[in-house]
């Protein structure tokens, strides 16, 4: 499991009305619960027969809180960060943006839909790579 993906279920926990989340893959298990002001992050378990990496990834445990405001997708499409191939993206990570500026293409059945920001702010994080698919409601942008 990466970083990006575990940050992606701390933010998945945060944004919904679940308080825990448990998940896991290729012999790792996470625990990700929620307080009032953060999300926790818990190795569960290592891989079945290294105790040695279980007291490793316990050493790790965190708390991850995330600031700022997350901008969300509001189609399933494919996700582009610029008008075109070769083209500069429309914002990078520390871009200063206005409510109705343009963020991103998502594109949905050939049809380009441009998405514009809500809100005003900096943009602190970009949470989809370019070309990549997205479901209805996933964090593309984190803008404080």
């Amino acid at each position: 499991m990466s970083e990006a993906w575990i940050r992606r279920l701390v933010r998945l926990v945060e944004e919904s009305d679940i308080s825990e989340l448990e998940y896991s893959a290729w012999g790792r298990k996470i625990r990700i619960s929620k307080s009032a002001s953060s999300a926790t992050l818990a190795p569960a378990a290592a891989v079945k027969g290294d105790k040695a990496d279980l007291g490793a990834l316990e050493q790790k445990t965190e708390t991850i809180a995330v600031a700022g405001v997350l901008i969300k997708s509001p189609i399933v499409g494919t996700f582009y960060r610029s008008p075109a191939p070769g083209e500069p993206p429309f914002v990078k990570v520390g871009d200063e943006i206005k409510a109705g500026q343009t963020l991103c293409i998502i594109e949905a059945m050939k049809i380009m839909n441009a998405i514009e920001a809500e809100i005003s702010g900096v943009v602190k994080e970009i949470l989809v790579e370019n070309g990549q698919p997205v479901e209805f409601d996933s964090p593309l942008f984190r803008v404080e």
